[in-house]
């Protein structure tokens, strides 16, 4: 999977690059973040009100949508890391 985060565009790379920062930062647009996991290979599954599931290289994480902001927050950000890392990608 590293090789396929080579050929990210540079937004994608610096997004994935926060979601890897330590300290967890808060703040990471949420559309962003669909974006990288749509570039990544995997997709975008609306849920019923704010939830939505990412599905990629077989693995499934749910997440709910940050409203009214458009931003995550650290936890969010925290649980989407270890899923990708679960899923073989880092940047």
């Amino acid at each position: 999977m590293k090789g396929f985060v080579s050929s990210l565009r540079k937004k994608q790379r610096n997004t994935l690059e926060q979601v890897f920062k330590t300290p967890v930062l808060s703040g990471i647009r949420w559309s962003d973040i669909e974006a990288l996991i749509k570039a990544l290979g995997g997709e975008v599954k609306e849920g019923r009100g704010s939830r939505c599931k990412f599905i990629l290289n077989g693995s499934i994480a749910s997440f709910h949508r940050p409203h009214p902001s458009p931003d995550t927050d650290k936890g969010a950000v925290e649980n989407l890391r270890d899923w990708l890392e679960s899923t073989g990608v880092k940047p």
